[in-house]
């Protein structure tokens, strides 16, 4: 894969540091291991799911972490020595194994669950009703900083 340089950019603009750094962390994830495979999908508009085929692993070897836009997924699977010799093939990775997801603001975990060795991850996006888009009424009439200098010069 081909590396890009961002620093003619990261030069010229403010505040979009995070953004620079996930295309980074992406671009060096993307050339490193894709195991375990796993889709992502969008259910509507503020509602998403990571499902991760994880075979052979148990609901206690896999463990979850969020944080603050970031969703670490991570499956230790402990070698066992008694069975290497019954095997003719093996064809299902047994390894451990770390995913990481870079989540925008407000998405959080809503549930996790594991069937059928696809573990099913919901997400959800709840934007605060402060930083929600609001509609503001448009009224006649002076400005209220002009109400209030007259007011203010009528009493002195």
């Amino acid at each position: 894969m081909r590396q890009f340089d961002l620093t003619p950019y990261r030069r010229s603009t403010v505040g979009f540091d995070r953004l620079f750094d996930m295309l980074e962390a992406s671009a060096r994830q993307s050339s490193a291991d894709n195991y375990p495979p796993f889709n992502l999908e969008r259910l509507n508009g503020d509602h998403f799911r990571i499902t991760l085929a994880v075979a052979g692993f148990a609901r206690d070897e896999i463990e979850i972490v969020a944080q603050q836009n970031l969703l670490q997924v991570k499956g230790r699977k402990e070698a066992s020595d008694e069975t290497s010799g019954a095997f003719l093939h093996i064809g299902i990775a047994n390894r451990s194994f770390e995913r990481r997801f870079e989540l925008a603001d407000f998405v959080r975990v809503e549930d996790a669950r594991l069937n059928d060795g696809l573990l099913t991850i919901d997400l959800v996006r709840e934007v605060p009703e402060a930083m929600k888009p609001k509609t503001i009424a448009i009224k006649t009439g002076a400005p209220l900083a002009a109400v209030e200098d007259q007011g203010a010069a009528q009493a002195a």
